[in-house]
């Protein structure tokens, strides 16, 4: 095991991480910026280093402060986390060139998956199911670019192949837009991501968001952790994730999970990841794989009872994998809730002291979060707050339990989106189960 490492991330995930270490005995030292010195693993943390000034483009995507940090501390090791630099190939590089142990997988691994382009090609190779596309990136040919998008039908979506978070991304409904809305993604694309490269795919207008997560130790040996619905989402953002999916069958749990683990023993995957698929009509299409922890980690935690923290941590140390698929079981219902600082109507950040903060609790209640009262929620990073996560026999027990969580939290001093969650957690049809990517979006458009 990892003697010491780095947690190169800031809030609940950070926190999170710190405390599977503490469980293993191994020492942490916590980073921060100048305004997050309050920050609850800071306070926790064996070791503190200040890596800069608020914004993250001189603090948490300083890599050079990063690696000093690991470097005057001693070091053997740095978590990411997810965000910032967690799915950063070129970090992943220099944390590996340093000699300090990367948690997460080989940078080739990153870079390849990263690409959407590539990864699709992969996962072709791989014989996964892919949603209809151009496959490669669009060129300059206009008349070839009418073509391809006539074949493939319209509506089609346009995106950029280094894309993430829900930016360039584009969808067409004529052939008259598509030429200009290619080059709106491409520019989009140059200016958040520093690659203008974009591709075409066929827009399914019912998906659902179905993710499969994965662990591989990188000797060839990998399994399935079954997988998570994040359908309800709101500019493709997601809101509420949960596990395992409604209406999904063991059958096509196993057929799909299968196909996963194949793709990970092909390119020997060292780490947690998810494959994420948009599922329409009985059928899975890739649309990417995150090579990361992902937020919604816990659901999958509490019917698997796998401490995917710990397993990042053994992997990193060389360790392989402890069990097979056949040992993998899956037990009850959780669902989660995303906390985040904004207002409840216009979503805009709502950053500030909390003047009282007191956690739900009962049985099957899990809180992932860092705040508490007296903590102020700065301005300069995303608003997560942390997540509110339920556990029960049944997908009812949980939704009944999630409900009485969020009638029982309370966060004074800013605005946050609860009341949004409580609405939910009472709507018809997402107690049903199953509503597709554009549900939450379109129910909002109607208030």
């Amino acid at each position: 095991m990892l003697n010491k490492i780095v947690i190169a991330n800031r809030g609940e995930i950070a926190l999170r991480i710190l405390r599977t270490c503490k469980e293993l005995g191994v020492q942490t030292v916590a980073v921060h910026s100048t305004v997050d010195s309050n920050l609850k693993h800071v306070k926790l943390a064996d070791e503190t280093v200040c890596i800069g000034p608020a914004s993250s483009s001189d603090s948490y995507l300083n890599i050079p402060s990063l690696i000093s940090a690991a470097e005057i501390t001693d070091a053997t090791g740095i978590h990411p986390g997810y965000g910032f630099l967690a799915e950063n190939a070129d970090f992943a590089e220099r944390v590996q060139e340093s000699r300090f142990k990367f948690i997460g997988p080989e940078p080739h691994t990153i870079r390849m998956m990263g690409d959407k382009v590539s990864a699709i090609a992969q996962m072709r190779k791989a014989k996964i199911p892919c949603v209809p596309g151009s496959n490669a990136p669009l060129g300059s040919d206009a008349q070839y670019n009418l073509e391809l998008a006539h074949t493939i039908g319209y509506p089609v979506i346009i995106k950029a192949a280094g894309g993430g978070g829900g930016r360039g991304i584009r969808v067409v409904h004529s052939q008259a837009a598509l030429l200009n809305a290619i080059s709106l993604t491409q520019a989009e694309a140059q200016a958040n991501f520093n690659n203008d490269q974009v591709y075409l795919e066929k827009f399914l207008m019912t998906p659902r968001h179905i993710e499969i997560q994965v662990i591989g130790d990188g000797h060839g040996n990998a399994v399935h952790l079954g997988e998570r619905d994040c359908s309800m989402q709101r500019r493709h953002q997601k809101v509420i994730e949960e596990a395992p999916a409604p209406g999904i069958s063991e059958k096509q749990r196993r057929q799909i999970g299968e196909l996963c683990v194949k793709a990970c023993r092909d390119i020997k995957y060292r780490g947690v990841g998810t494959f994420e698929f948009l599922y329409q009509d009985k059928q899975f299409y890739f649309i990417e794989m995150n090579t990361r922890i992902q937020v919604e980690h816990p659901v999958t935690e509490l019917i698997t009872g796998i401490d995917l923290i710990r397993e990042q941590l053994e992997i990193a140390a060389q360790e392989k994998l402890h069990y097979k698929q056949s040992d993998i079981q899956f037990r009850g219902h959780a669902i989660e809730c995303r906390i985040n600082a904004e207002d409840p109507e216009t979503f805009f950040p709502s950053p500030g002291l909390i003047t009282l903060y007191h956690p739900p609790g009962g049985p099957g209640i899990r809180v992932d979060s860092h705040i508490y009262t007296g903590y102020r929620v700065p301005p300069y990073y995303d608003s997560l707050l942390g997540k509110v996560i339920a556990y029960g026999q049944t997908r009812q027990i949980a939704l009944a339990r999630l409900r009485n969580a969020l009638d029982e939290i309370v966060i004074e001093g800013i605005k946050t989106n609860i009341s949004m969650h409580q609405a939910l957690l009472r709507d018809g049809n997402f107690l049903h189960g199953g509503t597709n990517i554009h549900y939450l979006q379109e129910r909002l458009m109607r208030q």
